[in-house]
């Protein structure tokens, strides 16, 4: 039995050398590295962003009526103070004819006031009539004059009206679809208007940025004023992917965080001569960073533990972690190194969060 045990142990003694020896014979894991280097670098960052006209404008009536005329096409290109749409006048141009009616039954009776209020005072200074007659007539040419304002007022709101069942483009720009047909009734109180204009000469992009995002660009900038004095063109990646030929400027900032989101909203103006860009679509604002005399690394080198950030360095073939100070703006696949990585330093390319410390590495290629 003891013989047994012995034979048994140095059995497992013998693997256990054996082991330790494949252990320490063990090859270096093959990694992509990379070297520091210093350069000036573009970072561009891509906000999702909304199209709107410049100015859009919805038609709608200010009267109630019938369409009798429309005159133009859908999508056409139209002027300011075309004109689109023409209701029922006839209505409209009976109730002119009243009002202007009711405006010289009034200027007759305010004439006739005026001559009964002049004869009581002459008859009033010859001691003729009584105080309470002249106060009467004088009272009567007051009411006259009332009636006649009134009257005029009438006159202007029928003109007002009857011109409103011409209803004209308030600006240029291209008309879109039109809900209604000839012999349609409308009102102001219609759902959807008459047709919407959209001034599309130029379009504005809207995007949102996080607030620690804005404050860093401003911060850079020095003020708001000079960051939007400063930035440089933004570009645009229009919705089918390709790259719109003409660059925007960022124009304005929100004055507001969104509290739900988080986020400050901006504004970048693109001219659209080619009318490429329309009121309603999507598109891929460009934002660049200018930083001279830089590191820059994938992301993929880098690991983060507690929202600090860490690189792995390539010492004496052994994996050395190395915290990374990364400026605060980045396209989201580089980090700007700050701080944690000189030139000349060889750290892993791809897969850093996949790496242990202390970990024997071959460089690729050696």
């Amino acid at each position: 039995m003891r013989r047994s045990f012995f034979i048994l142990g140095t059995l497992a003694l013998l693997a256990a050398g054996c082991t330790g020896k494949k252990e320490a014979g063990k090859a270096p894991a093959e990694y992509k590295t990379l070297t520091v280097t210093r350069s000036d670098q573009t970072l561009e960052s891509r906000y999702a962003a909304s199209l709107e006209g410049q100015q859009m404008v919805e038609i709608r009536p200010q009267v109630t009526g019938t369409i009798t005329r429309i005159c133009f096409e859908e999508g056409d290109n139209v002027r300011k103070g075309q004109t689109l749409f023409i209701l029922d006048q006839i209505p409209y141009t009976a109730a002119l004819e009243v009002a202007q009616a009711n405006k010289k039954s009034a200027e007759a009776q305010l004439s006739t006031a005026k001559l009964t209020a002049e004869s009581n005072q002459m008859l009033f200074d010859k001691e003729v009539i009584s105080a309470y007659e002249l106060q009467t007539s004088k009272n009567a040419l007051a009411a006259a004059e009332a009636a006649y304002a009134q009257a005029e007022a009438q006159v202007t709101t029928a003109r007002n009206n009857l011109s409103y069942t011409v209803i004209k483009s308030p600006v240029d720009g291209v008309a879109g679809m039109i809900p209604y047909r000839v012999g349609a009734l409308v009102s102001s109180s219609i759902t959807s208007p008459l047709v919407t204009v959209s001034d599309d000469s130029h379009v504005y992009a809207y995007f949102s940025l996080s607030e620690n995002q804005i404050l860093e660009y401003i911060r850079q900038a020095g003020s708001q004023e000079a960051f939007l004095r400063d930035m440089p063109d933004v570009g645009l990646i229009m919705s089918d992917g390709e790259e719109y030929p003409a660059k925007g400027r960022i124009d304005a900032v929100s004055g507001i965080v969104d509290q739900s989101t988080g986020s400050v909203r901006m504004r970048a103006k693109y001219p659209n001569k080619g009318r490429l860009l329309r009121s309603g679509g999507t598109a891929t604002v460009v934002v660049p960073t200018d930083i001279k005399d830089c590191i820059v690394i994938p992301q993929t080198a880098t690991y983060e533990i507690q929202e600090r950030v860490f690189a792995f360095k390539v010492e004496e073939g052994k994996a050395v972690s190395a915290p990374v100070k990364v400026f605060k703006l980045n396209n989201g696949s580089d980090y700007v190194v700050e701080s944690g990585l000189e030139e000349g330093d060889i750290i892993i390319a791809e897969g850093a969060g996949l790496v242990r410390e202390g970990t024997p590495i071959k460089v690729a290629g050696e």
